[in-house]
């Protein structure tokens, strides 16, 4: 049997603005630039522009009292051009554009890259190849497939299947081999190959003259590839019956090879990934001064014809009119809502920063990372009165413009680590110890994990092996026995 009940419960939920404002806070200066932009395309109601600037009605109406002024005018000629100010000498090169710009505004300048690119130079070379149509086309396709790095990684079978579907050409994968030697002829010297391996063995077998080191070098990455990247000096030498010199050079003769061939012909044509800071941080004489990075963000306004609409609307109520408004008016909050997103985030951005850095102002003063503090999320968050996930939204993907670099924001973020003394430190500035400690250390004996721990505890940090190990691997640094060096 059905029966009704009331009940009361008690929710949070966020509010479109407040989801808004969220996604807002997360966005980095570029991601914020490029989000301002598709909301003005999808919202007529928002536009560029600051309140403050004249509308176009005020324009139009300075122009046509200007007209008007010229009409009473009587003594004005009526036709004139702009060459009866100029001399007929002068004609020719007058150019019609005002070089008035300042020093400081922002030119909007759109970059392009010019150059040929690595597939395309590859291309050019198989036309200096005696190749019928259909081989042509085939080789054309696999070229198509090698990677920026110069590696053709897809499976010969595979790229069988695919030729017959889009290309509608019967093939076989022994075609497919003989075309790839083509293909692997050219030049950088290792493009076309399928792992590490034949890229280094198809740059030796280029190499003209052959000496007897290079002819190890060939046997040494044909048969002992495995152990030559594990570093196991000691086999290779055993099975080639050389010494450690002749095995030094041997191994220096290998490391000259390109294992990125593609990257010597790409590099050019790549755009480079420029950090955009968030934060701009100045020291003026022992004083910090933190300013918001929104240069290329425009102003923001609601629009006064929508605005127009709106009051027009409003006073002929008719059912037409009506849908009309609504409209209008839901084009209108969602502007308002995201000038406002816009503003707060603004806010919360330089508030949360401005704590960071009263908080760091030692570190941020030298650079020293000797005097960065132990700091966490949750000692930010204290301190603006914010919750935790809005301050991981600050600092995440947001970088910070100083005098010695730029920084993520993320980075200045350590747990605490107690020395022998008892004063607590930033496991950053232990980190920078440990890679220093490696770089300084033998690398015909690199030292273990375990005698890195007897290191920083010399040092007065009394650090458990398996936190080396991790803070080793954070750092990108191999373990010992892949340091060594001959």
């Amino acid at each position: 049997m059905l029966r009704l009940t009331q009940t009361q419960k008690l929710l949070q939920k966020l509010s479109p603005q407040q989801i808004q404002l969220m996604k807002m806070l997360q966005l980095p200066t570029v991601a914020l630039e490029q989000r301002i932009k598709e909301e003005i395309e999808m919202n007529p109601a928002l536009e560029e522009g600051s309140d403050d600037e004249p509308t176009n009605d005020d324009d139009e109406e300075i122009f046509e009292d200007d007209i008007n002024d010229d009409g009473d005018n009587d003594n004005q000629k009526d036709d004139y051009s702009l060459t009866d100010y100029m001399d007929e000498d002068d004609a020719d090169s007058y150019k019609l554009k005002a070089n008035n710009t300042s020093p400081d505004e922002e030119r909007k300048e759109i970059p392009f890259s010019v150059g040929v690119s690595f597939n395309e130079t590859l291309v050019s070379q198989l036309g200096l190849k005696d190749l019928d149509d259909r081989e042509y086309q085939i080789a054309d396709y696999l070229i198509g497939n090698i990677d920026d790095d110069g590696y053709l990684r897809r499976d010969l079978e595979s790229i069988v299947d695919d030729i017959a579907f889009t290309q509608n050409i019967s093939t076989t994968k022994e075609e497919l081999e003989s075309l790839l030697k083509i293909v692997q002829e050219f030049d950088p010297a290792g493009v076309g190959a399928r792992d590490l391996r034949e890229c280094l063995l198809l740059q030796l077998y280029r190499k003209d003259p052959k000496t007897a080191i290079t002819e190890l070098a060939i046997k040494v990455v044909d048969k002992q590839m495995d152990e030559f990247s594990k570093k196991h000096y000691d086999k290779i030498e055993k099975k080639l019956e050389i010494g450690d010199d002749v095995l030094k050079e041997v191994m220096q003769e290998i490391l000259k090879l390109n294992p990125r061939p593609g990257n010597s012909m790409a590099d050019g044509q790549k755009s480079q990934q420029q950090i955009i800071p968030d934060f701009m941080l100045t020291n003026d004489d022992g004083v910090l001064n933190l300013t918001l990075n929104s240069r290329n963000a425009p102003d923001l306004r609601v629009s006064k014809e929508y605005l127009k609409m709106m009051e027009d609307y409003s006073r002929e109520k008719s059912k037409v009119n009506k849908e009309a408004s609504s409209f209008v008016k839901q084009k209108l909050d969602n502007a308002r809502w995201f000038i406002d997103a816009i503003q707060q985030r603004s806010h919360t951005l330089l508030y949360t920063m401005n704590a960071i850095m009263e908080y760091q102002y030692d570190y941020f003063l030298e650079g020293d990372e000797g005097r960065l503090k132990p700091m966490i999320l949750k000692d930010i968050a204290e301190k603006v009165h914010l919750d935790i996930s809005t301050v991981s939204r600050v600092a995440n993907s947001k970088y910070v413009q100083t005098p010695f670099g730029t920084f993520l924001l993320k980075s200045l973020f350590s747990e605490s680590l107690s020395t022998d003394s008892g004063e607590d430190v930033s496991t950053r500035e232990v980190k920078k110890i440990l890679k220093e400690c490696i770089a300084a250390e033998n690398k015909n004996k690199p030292l273990t994990d375990d005698k890195l721990v007897k290191t920083l505890k010399q040092k007065g940090y009394n650090i458990a092996r398996r936190t080396i190990a991790k803070y080793r691997e954070q750092l990108d640094i191999p373990v010992a026995r892949l340091r060594k060096e001959l």
